[in-house]
């Protein structure tokens, strides 16, 4: 019997652990996560406590691999909503509204959000145009489906104890450089394979260092309010960088946004942007306040891991004296919609290059 490969992923976001666990499913590889930041930690550096997660594919069309990524993960989440009710996914209906005055928009940040019938229309369930009756005022066209929303404070850790259980082990350390991580297999022998998901990180990570790589600062505010649906609108009159969404969680209070500001690395929420992400979804869902005034949580900011020409992916064997390295990250806002289909392509590229 072959020995299990020494594998290190370096990275406990969404990312990092999906690939984790996808790899461990196989029962090929001996795997040690290393990271320096964990489930249950936050901070700016780590994205993915921060995000809104839900499924709202914003990919330009089915052929890209961004668009495979998103379906291929609904099929999972639709999967889990069955298999693992207790892994924080819910189902949601997913409105989407496109304003009079955004008929004529090119969104890069909304893409098929905007179309009256996006090209993800036939890969989701119950997808269906919205009657003139549906529409609020200003609002062109709109439409719904079923889709996914999750309470990353019970999805993280439990996709983390999934990692667990399928014998994947975790080391919190700090990597100046992605040769260090052939070093810290928990075997106490050099890994054999490396899967780089360190994110928006990876633009500082010696050895990677990737210049396309940059941040997309969101804004969000979390209030204890419910709605039964999420909703999403195609512009704003505030500025051309904010947004209006609305992301209900239960048992995690509803999200409110946002905003996308490419290449800002401010930690701090504006409190004149919370007032206005609030005033925008109040518009769009008075219902909001359907059994009481807004009731705000927090408000706080995350920054998502754009870059340019999209989500790097692939095997790089630039490195000298190093194992094979694998590259798993700049999904942007997709991380959570994405991650299974990218984690998915990780354990392909390994098994078509490395064993």
């Amino acid at each position: 019997m072959a020995s299990l490969k020494r594998t290190v992923v370096i990275g406990a976001g969404v990312a990092g652990l999906t690939t984790a666990l996808q790899l461990a499913k196989t029962g090929k590889y001996d795997i040690t996560v290393v990271a320096k930041f964990t489930p249950g930690d936050y901070d700016i550096e780590y994205t993915s406590p921060w995000a809104g997660a839900n499924w709202m594919c914003f990919s330009v069309d089915e052929y890209s691999e961004a668009g495979r990524f998103d379906v291929e993960t609904y099929k999972v989440f639709k999967k889990m909503l069955v298999e693992h009710p207790e892994a924080g996914i819910w189902h949601r209906k997913c409105i989407c509204y496109t304003r009079e005055k955004d008929l004529e928009k090119n969104s890069e940040i909304l893409g098929p959000l905007i179309n009256k019938r996006p090209w993800f229309s036939k890969y989701v369930d119950n997808f269906e145009e919205l009657s003139s009756e549906d529409l609020p005022a200003g609002i062109a066209h709109g439409f719904r489906y079923d889709s996914f929303c999750l309470n990353i404070q019970i999805y993280l850790p439990w996709l983390q104890s999934q990692c667990t259980m399928n014998g994947v082990k975790f080391k919190q350390c700090v990597l100046k450089h992605i040769k260090e991580a052939k070093s810290h297999h928990l075997s106490g022998e050099p890994a054999e394979l490396i899967v780089n998901c360190t994110g928006l990180m990876a633009c500082k990570l010696g050895g990677v260092m990737d210049s396309k790589l940059y941040p997309g600062r969101g804004q969000v505010v979390l209030v204890r309010n419910v709605v039964p649906a999420m909703y999403e609108v195609s512009g704003t009159d505030d500025a051309d960088d904010e947004l209006t969404y609305i992301m209900s969680r239960p048992g995690g209070g509803t999200v409110l946004g946002g905003c996308f500001q490419p290449n800002n690395w401010n930690p701090i929420p504006d409190p004149n942007m919370t007032r206005r992400i609030v005033r925008r979804c109040l518009e769009i869902c008075p219902d909001l306040e359907k059994e009481g005034p807004i009731d705000i949580i927090r408000a706080h900011v995350g920054l998502r891991p754009v870059r340019v020409g999209g989500a790097r992916l692939e095997l790089d064997t630039s490195f000298e004296d190093l194992c094979p390295v694998i590259h798993n990250y700049g999904a942007g806002g997709a991380g959570y919609q994405s991650s299974y289909g990218m984690a998915d392509t990780v354990v392909s590229i390994i098994e078509k290059h490395c064993i």
